[in-house]
């Protein structure tokens, strides 16, 4: 009797399934069909009666998306023939999973608690690119298979990172790279792509990256770009100096041939307000010429890193935290580093403690504030953090006019700067849980700066194609079935500079190579992910 029950509920849902197939090809307008109406589709999942956006910048349309074996077998209208699930979409947009060009997930992607990368899934991210600011392993190979000997909840990327390629060759000295140096740096740039990095990162505000020269970077560009790897770059200056900051990027494109991606496009500090409109014009113009150029943003006002990095002049940083301490503590010197962080003191906004292993009372408080709690002056207290080993800041330093225009430009993705995370002591940057929902729901969906096909392109189609992905980023028969449903009146970023560990709302399913990452609103955990490897030129 169980068998014959069993039989007939498997009828039943083939049976609906047929039907919602029918409905939706009497229903549907036109839009794209992925097999001919002749032959009837089998899959395994079937998502009916949502709102169509395929990655591309054109409008959505109603339809139906069916995959098997992972990847998508028919979208729009079809007929179907045996399905496994049918998930009934309406009111809700299905489009391709979300691709995060600029994550710094490098070491928490392999750890077990956090591998799932369930703040990113509940975003509707399928895809992190990591290996960004300079930072992160230069062993390619070995830090991919780790991914997939691992699992993990997304795909994984990596760019080659600079700032760790030049410390592993001349460790962190402010000086020029040697001839063989720098023959050493372009070989094993060359490996790195070999082994699948899609090009390469750099810090240049960071120890050691910033001490490297443009030669230098044009050098290591060079063989990423003979690979068809693209220069992605946290630039020299994002202030009052962006422009010149800016220039150099193009340069280091031009002269190696590389694709340049600026990471993190923005102008900060309240003295440098403004100037990211006068750097997207030279990009603009830049890309007019023929210059293969684009950027990334997250939809935040204020940034985050260390507080040394924000601060303290890069001289000082020379050969890390403890040769820094020991300048602190010689009077000359010191008298520089004072003078130095209080101009940057100055000229910052608001800086609120994201971190402090010494000082964890100071969590969550900014600068200001502390303070005023303990009758200090604010450069001593920024000095006295630096002497107990350093910590985590975000700085208030942009213009929220600034951030609405950047998202606007066709040719910025939506990237995070953030990283697989799970609720803990310290206080971070919200963008590793609301990149995506605050981009796309609030900006667009609800206050409609941009368009919701523009927001949605900016996070799928766009990023692949900046990094050359070709099997991922649209919805498009034979990709991959990287898929994310979400209802657009509902997905929200829930994450705050007060309380940032809160998972966005509004994601109702993500699929990753056809596997369920969310499930009606809930992560699930599973490790579908993969390692994606960049194929270098013959």
């Amino acid at each position: 009797m169980l068998s014959i029950y069993r039989q007939m509920v498997a009828a039943a849902a083939e049976i609906v399934a047929r039907l919602a197939c029918l409905t939706a090809l009497i229903l549907a307008p036109a839009g794209p069909v992925g097999a001919a109406e002749a032959d009837p589709v089998e899959a395994d999942v079937l998502l009916t009666g949502g709102t169509i956006y395929d990655g591309a910048a054109t409008d959505g349309f109603a339809g139906d998306l069916a995959f098997k074996d992972g990847r998508i077998a028919a979208i729009g209208r079809f007929q179907c023939g045996r399905v496994a699930q049918t998930i009934d979409c309406r009111g809700c947009v299905i489009c391709p999973g979300f691709i995060d060009l600029h994550n710094h997930s490098d070491r928490s992607i392999l750890e077990p608690a956090t591998r799932a990368n369930v703040n990113f899934v509940t975003q509707g991210c399928t895809t992190i690119i990591t290996g960004n600011c300079g930072f992160g392993p230069i062993e390619v190979d070995n830090y991919l298979d780790a991914v997939d000997r691992n699992g993990s909840g997304t795909n994984v990327g990596h760019l080659l990172p600079h700032g760790a390629l030049r410390a592993a060759v001349l460790g962190s000295e402010r000086r020029a790279a040697t001839a063989d140096e720098l023959a050493k740096m372009e070989s094993l740039a060359e490996q790195a792509m070999r082994e699948g990095a899609w090009g390469m990162s750099t810090g240049l505000i960071y120890v050691p990256g910033t001490y490297a020269e443009t030669d230098e970077l044009v050098k290591v560009a060079s063989a990423v770009a003979r690979q068809q790897g693209v220069y992605a770059s946290h630039i020299r200056n994002e202030g009052t100096g962006l422009i010149d900051a800016v220039r150099e990027a193009l340069a280091i494109g031009e002269r190696s041939g590389a694709a340049v991606h600026i990471s993190h496009l923005k102008s900060s500090g309240r003295n440098a307000w403004g100037q990211v409109r006068v750097a997207a014009d030279l990009i603009g113009r830049a890309r007019a010429a023929g210059q293969t150029v684009t950027a990334d943003q997250y939809p935040y006002v204020a940034s985050s890193t260390s507080l040394e990095a924000m601060l303290f002049p890069a001289w000082a940083r020379e050969g890390g935290k403890g040769q820094l301490a020991a300048r602190m503590d010689d009077a000359e010197q010191a008298a520089k580093i004072r003078q130095a962080v209080a101009e940057e003191l100055a000229a910052h906004g608001r800086i609120v403690l994201a971190s402090c292993e010494e000082r964890p009372e100071w969590v969550g408080s900014s600068l200001d504030e502390i303070a005023a709690r303990e009758h200090r002056d604010v450069l001593e207290v920024a000095l006295e953090i630096q002497r107990l080993g350093g910590a985590g800041a975000i700085h208030f330093g942009m213009d929220e006019q600034d951030v609405r225009y950047v998202m606007g430009l066709p040719w910025v993705a939506t990237a995070s700067d953030g990283g697989a995370t799970l609720p803990g002591p310290e206080h971070p940057h919200p963008r590793s849980f609301g990149t995506f929902s605050r981009k796309i729901g609030r900006y667009a969906a609800e206050e409609q700066v941009i368009s919701l096909t523009a927001a949605i392109r900016s996070a799928t189609g766009l990023p692949a194609d900046i990094l050359g992905l070709a099997d991922r980023g649209y919805l498009r028969v034979g990709y991959w079935a990287d898929v994310a449903v979400f209802d657009p009146a509902e997905f929200r970023d829930r994450a705050t500079f007060d309380n940032p560990y809160q998972y966005s709302a509004g994601v109702r399913y993500v699929f990753v190579a056809g596997q369920p990452a969310v499930f009606d609103g809930v992560g699930t955990g599973g490790l579908f992910g993969r390692s994606l490897r960049h194929q270098s030129a013959p």
